[in-house]
């Protein structure tokens, strides 16, 4: 079965985080992600945020293009 990618959905993601997964259907996913990245910009004070951040940001976009939903 060839995987399915979605485009639209990654663009949305590279402007708001966690939106491309909430067009796709996934709304838990969508708003975990959002959550997740608000947290890490928290911990952006104690430094770990700044490895979390990028990490969360770029798989989000990734999963937003490849991933079934």
């Amino acid at each position: 079965m060839t995987e399915r990618k979605y485009g639209v959905p990654a663009i949305i993601s590279l402007l708001v985080p966690g939106l491309g997964q909430i067009v796709k259907g996934e709304i838990f996913k969508g708003l975990g992600i959002m959550a997740a990245l608000f947290i890490s910009g928290l911990l952006a004070i104690v430094l770990i945020g700044f490895i979390t951040t990028p990490l969360i940001y770029f798989w989000q976009v990734y999963d937003a293009y490849n991933a079934e939903p």
